[in-house]
């Protein structure tokens, strides 16, 4: 990871913590619940992923500190805003808040206001916010209601082998084409849904590096089916021109590695190509 994109990741996963504890504290008092879900919802998340416990823990000290030193909301949000420059990483903040909010069951006065809040400052739609609020009530992982879904991470995954020679030559990009056309897997996503699927996957990992993208990838597909299916395509992009590159195979190598494929999976795959 570069500097540049640890910084990005410092700045980042300092707003998201900022924006839970603004949601902590919307009522005046911090309780467990919320305090319980905080730290839930840090360790589910693939932002968070390799963070040390007493990282985590100064990001949270000078967070609240932050917070203390704000002369006004507008001036946290403006914050937050820069600091979260796409929709999807506002829309999670959101998502974060929202959970803290709901942590008790249900939430304040003070806090739905709060919501309200963040939700206009941070530009997040009714239909957003009542998928991610239906989510966090329902106790479910935010990723589908991020427009997270198995899908996205399949394309993403096609598109790290595409690029990990640092080019895309013509038989991959076919091979990533022929795929969406005629995998089963992407038959709900149309050309617009898939070509926002490949743009997302590039702006990820040119911000935020190939190392944290392994990790979102492995939160993203839990199932061992879902890793399974996601390596196949993955060597499906390499063999394209008829074999792959030294860089390529040391790329499924890793992420042989951390979908926690055996062997012989990986050699029935490689029979099945």
């Amino acid at each position: 990871m570069s500097r540049e994109q640890g910084l990005n990741r410092k700045e980042r996963n300092s707003a998201l913590i900022e924006v839970m504890l603004l949601a902590a504290v919307a009522d005046g008092t911090v309780s467990d619940a919320e305090l319980q879900m905080l730290l839930k919802r840090i360790i589910e998340r693939p932002e968070f992923e390799g963070t040390r416990p007493e990282e985590i823990n100064r990001l949270v000290q000078s967070c609240l500190k932050s917070l203390a030193s704000a002369k006004s909301i507008e001036q946290v949000l403006a914050s937050l805003r820069e600091r979260l420059p796409d929709h999807k990483n506002r829309m999670l903040a959101f998502g974060l808040a929202a959970a803290v909010g709901f942590a008790d069951q249900r939430a304040s006065r003070a806090e739905l206001g709060l919501l309200k809040t963040i939700q206009a400052g941070l530009g997040i739609s009714e239909d957003e916010v009542s998928r991610i609020v239906d989510a966090v009530e329902k106790g479910d992982s935010l990723a589908e209601a991020l427009g997270e879904p198995a899908e996205r991470f399949y394309a993403e995954v096609m598109v790290l082998v595409s690029a990990a020679d640092g080019q895309v030559n013509d038989a991959e990009a076919h091979a990533l084409v022929e795929s969406f056309a005629a995998d089963p897997v992407f038959k709900n996503v149309n050309p617009q849904r898939a070509q926002e699927f490949i743009s997302e996957a590039v702006s990820a990992l040119a911000t935020e590096g190939l190392p944290e993208r392994i990790r979102a990838l492995a939160h993203g597909l839990s199932t061992h089916a879902q890793r399974l299916k996601a390596f196949g395509l993955a060597m499906r992009i390499a063999n394209a021109s008829g074999h792959a590159s030294g860089t390529e195979l040391k790329l499924l190598e890793l992420l042989q590695a951390t979908f926690g494929l055996a062997d012989d999976e990986v050699e029935q795959i490689r029979r099945q190509l």
